[in-house]
């Protein structure tokens, strides 16, 4: 296949490049965006843990490879905290996922315009 690309124009292969490295780039949005929503997950379902617990409650944190016992408040303090960041990161990663699914579409829509007349000489 790299022989018949090596037969389009530079600008058609340039594009095919760019396209390329536009999809990987969405792969790692993706991937990453995932991981984070499940991040997010996980705080939420331990900030809705907390709320079911007493004020006196012994709750302990992972610090490292340590568990410390902490205060109820200090610790949903913390875990709000995280979640709020995690939601802003998550929307902004979204965002770009967004973006880059536009960026991937406009090029392929590029590309198939530019490929029909090349395909199509090809037959004469």
């Amino acid at each position: 296949m790299s022989e018949d690309i090596s037969k389009l124009p530079p600008q058609i292969q340039q594009r095919l490049l760019r396209l390329q490295q536009l999809q990987q780039t969405l792969q790692g949005v993706m991937a990453q965006k995932q991981q984070l929503t499940l991040q997010l997950a996980e705080v939420e379902q331990a900030v809705s843990e907390l709320e079911k617990l007493t004020e006196t409650a012994v709750i302990y944190k992972s610090i490292g490879a340590l568990l410390v016992k902490s205060k109820k408040i200090q610790v949903t303090t913390e875990l709000t905290e995280r979640k709020e960041l995690l939601k802003m990161r998550v929307d902004v990663i979204g965002k770009q996922e967004t973006r880059l699914r536009t960026q991937v579409k406009d090029l392929q829509e590029k590309l198939q315009r530019d490929l029909r007349p090349v395909s199509g000489s090809s037959l004469g």
